[in-house]
């Protein structure tokens, strides 16, 4: 019995080794087998903990703090080679809490963890922070350097409102993301609901073979990204409903010398069926901090119901460097967007930071953009692709089969190998299609594209010495 369990577990935990490459290989371009998504099977260990049982002592009272409960709890399931370890109904409210290899946090129905209001109560480490390496604090529930690791539903993990924001001159330290996992290998994220806001909700960062599914997340009421993928490879987003103040799904890759210095690129990543609603910014964001690179993306039946911006934004500039290249979004619903469908942006997003990548080396270079099968409702812009360098064109754009409203058409400055095929808009003034500086098929009877007020900043020079990592 013990050993269907497990293989029926493994099962569920794998996505098949040739699941992705098909996928990904369905969008122009193929991935080996290798760079599957498998998930080291979680929670197949010994262990069936309960907090609430005496020798743990959880109260799930919503007062008292169980930080040393759960993590007792969560510890002794690791030493004893792994398994689950149950939150059964209650408020739990606790500082952060750390997931051990071949663990899974299990929260059942009508279970809350809730975030502590004290900064004191969150481990302070290494952690990402707008593309580079800081002190900060740790997310609410996280892993570090561990395999196999899950989350599972029904239950709810909700954010301490007084936890978000950015660092400050009283509190310096980055301040808690809800869930975080560094270096992790093999983690299963399936089934419950998130609340928090001014903060990620989840960032999963240098690590690999990653499945998020059926999850519903909730960040409104100020800036916080959803899901944050940051320098990670396989990674399968499905199902999920997002809601956000910011970007619902962000893909980056660090920031500046130091990211460019020890490139750990986001690859190979699949969103899937999933419904996206953003209140400040985009739905998709897809690069700004993205100089270790950020390549072969899928995104296939999703739909797009609200966007300050863009449903879509493509995002970088000089002095960030590396490539965005190979990303393929198909099937798509688009409606509610203040800015419009698509923007691409390699030119002027984000602030130049600290230790830019300086040269024609700090110049992203953009790759193999394709978007078909969408179906789009009263864009504003319906393409917005004008600020991309004439020194590194984009280099591979198909938009094919777009249908819908919108107020105005696709624009289009400093591209090569453009295809566009059988885009059906109506509502729109002026031409639907405006370009400088761009070759390709299907662009007979094209206007001309104009950059006013498109701001093209300087490459950025190099320093009397040499970046050296410290």
């Amino acid at each position: 019995m013990e050993r269907r369990k497990f293989l029926a577990r493994s099962a569920q935990m794998a996505v098949g080794a040739a699941l992705l490459p098909e996928v990904v290989r369905a969008g122009g371009f193929a991935v080996d087998t290798k760079t599957a998504v498998v998930v080291p099977p979680t929670g197949t260990g010994p262990a069936r903990l309960n907090v609430r049982d005496a020798v743990f002592g959880a109260k799930g009272d919503g007062v008292t703090k169980d930080t040393v409960a759960l993590q007792a709890a969560l510890d002794r399931c690791g030493v004893l080679g792994g398994g689950e370890v149950l939150l059964p109904a209650g408020n739990y409210l606790t500082g952060s809490i750390q997931i051990r290899s071949n663990t899974v946090l299990r929260l059942a129905e009508d279970a809350v963890v809730m975030g502590s209001p004290d900064f004191d109560d969150y481990a302070v480490t290494q952690v990402r922070w707008e593309g580079r390496w800081i002190p900060g604090h740790i997310g609410l529930v996280y892993a570090i350097d561990a395999t196999g690791v899950g989350v599972m539903g029904p239950g709810k993990i909700v954010g301490n409102e007084a936890m978000g924001g950015r660092p400050t001159k009283d509190k310096p330290l980055r301040h808690p993301a809800l869930m975080e996992f560094l270096r992790c290998d093999g983690i299963h994220l399936q089934g419950f609901s998130t609340s928090y806001y001014r903060m990620w909700s989840i960032h999963p960062t240098s690590s690999r073979n990653i499945l998020i599914e059926d999850l519903t997340i909730r960040s409104t009421g100020g800036n916080g990204d959803g899901i944050d993928v940051d320098s990670c490879k396989q990674v399968v987003i499905r199902r999920c409903d997002i809601s956000t103040g910011d970007d619902c799904i962000s893909l980056k890759s660090g920031r500046g010398e130091e990211a460019f210095t020890l490139p750990v690129p986001t690859e190979d990543v699949l969103i899937q069926d999933c419904t996206f609603a953003d209140a400040i910014f985009a739905c998709l964001g897809m690069g700004s901090e993205n100089s270790g690179g950020t390549r072969r993306v899928r995104v296939e039946r999703c739909k797009f119901t609200g966007a300050k911006s863009h449903a879509i934004y493509i995002k970088s500039r000089p002095g960030r460097g590396a490539v965005l290249e190979d990303m393929t979004f198909e099937d798509l619903d688009v409606s509610g967007t203040a800015g419009g469908f698509l923007r691409i942006n390699l030119l002027n997003s984000g602030l130049l930071g600290e230790d830019p990548v300086p040269g024609l080396a700090g110049i992203p270079q953009g790759r193999n953009f394709v978007f078909r099968n969408v179906r789009v409702k009263d864009a504003p812009v319906l393409v917005h692709a004008l600020e991309i360098s004439a020194e590194k064109p984009l280099d591979g754009l198909v938009l094919e089969n777009i249908t819908g409203t919108c107020a105005k058409g696709i624009e289009i400055a400093n591209a090569r190998h453009v295809v566009v095929k059988d885009v059906h808009m109506t509502g729109f003034t002026g031409p639907l299609l405006s370009l400088l500086n761009v070759t390709g098929k299907g662009l007979e009877g094209a206007g001309v594209a104009s950059l006013e007020g498109v701001k093209t900043p300087d490459v950025v020079v190099a320093p009397a010495e040499p970046y050296k990592l410290h």
